[in-house]
């Protein structure tokens, strides 16, 4: 439970850009799919970022513990985030490319 609630913090702090609340797309999809890609799949997204090696691994260690909470934590937190996204996109903010 600890790490979910953590997890949804730092998505919700990192989330934000511009000062407008406007939730970043890209960031809201890569949050994603660390919670729902199998690592495999989720490898091939941080290839795009170009990290070193020691960040990956670092950062697939972190996966390791989040594939550990359930599915229902995880459609929770994917909730969460798609609720953002109506909120903003009800604002009158078109958030979707």
């Amino acid at each position: 439970m600890r790490l979910s609630v953590s997890l949804l913090l730092v998505t919700l702090t990192l989330g934000f850009f511009e000062a407008n609340a406007v939730p970043c797309p890209e960031l809201l999809k890569e949050c994603t799919e660390f919670i729902i890609a199998p690592e495999e799949l989720y490898k091939v997204e941080l290839s795009k970022f170009n990290a070193p090696p020691e960040a990956v691994e670092a950062r697939l260690e972190v996966k390791e513990c989040v594939d550990r909470i359930s599915w229902i934590t995880k459609a929770q937190l994917i909730k969460i985030m798609d609720t953002r996204i109506s909120a903003a996109t009800w604002k009158g903010f078109n958030v979707l490319p």
